[in-house]
């Protein structure tokens, strides 16, 4: 069975900072293209969202990605906050569609869980996994090490639905 590299960004929505990863994986293996975060912290509202579009879209031209992850919005208890990340989200979602993508979408705890063992780990127990899997050494964002740890989940994703079709004789998980 050969499965082809394929180019992923993963993104980690947020109206201040919204964190990107481009990782390329290959047979298991993945390794880090780019990451960084788009920092939108001066101006409105619809300001900052422009700023989202923008930056994404360049960022989706210049590392043309096969394929997309982004983080699914957390609810907490200030619906305020939680309503301006649905709404850098659903900008981050439009650019990813405007570019052809289909998107996958993972909880905070599916990310946890995939890189951690544990859908409870903290923020640096993530970090340091996805140093660890990419070989990266260094100070790094949380937001684009949440980025590459969203793309890496998915790449496993992936990579498991490879196999198991693969096994199934080539039928795809579901169907007849």
């Amino acid at each position: 069975m050969s499965i082809a590299a394929v180019r992923i960004i993963g993104i980690d929505p947020g109206s201040r900072h919204t964190g990107y990863g481009v990782i390329e994986s290959e047979r298991g293996r993945a390794r880090m293209i780019a990451a960084g975060r788009i920092s939108t912290a001066s101006g409105t509202v619809p300001q900052r969202l422009l700023q989202i579009q923008r930056e994404l879209a360049a960022l989706l031209h210049e590392f043309t990605p096969a394929e997309a992850a982004i983080e699914e919005v957390f609810v907490n208890r200030n619906v305020q906050t939680a309503l301006v990340l649905g709404q850098a989200r659903g900008v981050a979602l439009c650019a990813l569609a405007q570019s052809g993508l289909d998107v996958a979408e993972y909880a905070p705890t599916q990310v946890k869980l995939a890189l951690t063992g544990s859908g409870r780990a903290e923020k640096l127990q993530v970090q340091h996994m996805v140093k660890v899997l990419l070989n990266l050494q260094g100070a790094m964002a949380v937001d684009a090490s949440d980025a590459l740890a969203i793309a890496l989940t998915h790449a496993q994703v992936r990579g498991m639905k490879a196999r198991t079709d693969a096994l199934a004789g080539g039928k795809r998980w579901g169907r007849a």
